[in-house]
């Protein structure tokens, strides 16, 4: 059986101690740019105030945010696995998500778990199992991650991390509740999701809507928007995000909030 952390209270405090759940996904592109992420805070610590870059190492001008690493990859150049545990201890993490989407990747539940029991299990952080997607093909999506949990008697976790792109809020909504159901009386973050179309007012109108049923869902710890960038620079570097979330950026060219960004942050 699975069983949660038993994370000690100095480390559940900084968590608790949000006055929101909401963060921004910060993609490696937005180095050496005009983006603030300062911009997505109405003051320090209101509004949005954590990140995450899908990397173990922390972006520029984020002092003012709790940074969250992500261990993307089984292993990779720009975040070794074996860099994990001093890159959470040198950065004061207290929380890291792991692999990002498997299910997508072609990673077998079955090698992920013993992946995560040699290097996340014994990280002494909040710990989020892999993000998975949304797809209700088998062996993905919620499927993956019970074989997942089948696969990693042992693990230890506090959050269950999911992933959604849909057509409308009722279709979010109703991801987000069953997989409540699906796992009752577990934490959840939702570290990516976005409308797969619509214009940038219906991406607006959406994250209202959004925010305010997360806000209201106490199984919610976290959650952020995709994504913490500009549409010209997500086209540039990942066209495929662009197409499958179009208009959702939350920053215009000239680092001003878009009606997205001022309808998260606001």
């Amino acid at each position: 059986m699975f069983s949660s952390a038993l994370t000690s209270l100095l480390l559940l405090a900084p968590l608790a101690a949000m006055a929101d759940k909401r963060g921004a996904a910060w993609p490696w592109y937005n180095a050496n740019t005009n983006l603030d992420p300062n911009a997505l805070q109405s003051s320090p610590g209101q509004g949005v105030n954590w990140l995450y870059n899908w990397e173990t190492y922390r972006p520029a001008n984020t002092q003012n945010f709790n940074f969250i690493g992500t261990q993307r990859c089984m292993d990779c150049s720009s975040s070794p696995v074996a860099d994990l545990a001093n890159r959470v201890s040198s950065g004061g993490w207290n929380t890291v998500f792991s692999l990002n989407e498997p299910d997508l990747a072609g990673i077998s539940p079955t090698d992920a778990a013993a992946w995560y029991k040699q290097y996340i299990n014994p990280l002494q952080v909040q710990k989020a199992l892999p993000a998975i997607s949304s797809s209700t093909n088998a062996g993905q999506g919620i499927s993956w991650l019970d074989s997942f949990i089948s696969a990693c008697s042992g693990c230890y976790y506090d959050y269950i991390n999911l992933h959604w792109y849909g057509p409308n809020f009722a279709s979010f909504q109703s991801y987000i509740q069953n997989a409540h159901n699906h796992y009752p009386g577990k934490k959840f973050v939702i570290t990516e999701f976005a409308l797969s179309s619509g214009s940038a007012q219906d991406q607006a109108n959406f994250v209202n809507q959004a925010k305010s049923f997360l806000n209201g869902a106490d199984y919610v710890a976290m959650y952020s928007f995709f994504a913490a960038t500009s549409t010209a620079l997500e086209q540039a570097n990942d066209p495929g995000a662009a197409t499958n979330a179009p208009n959702s950026a939350l920053y215009n060219s000239d680092g001003s909030l878009s009606v997205v960004g001022q309808a998260y942050k606001s």
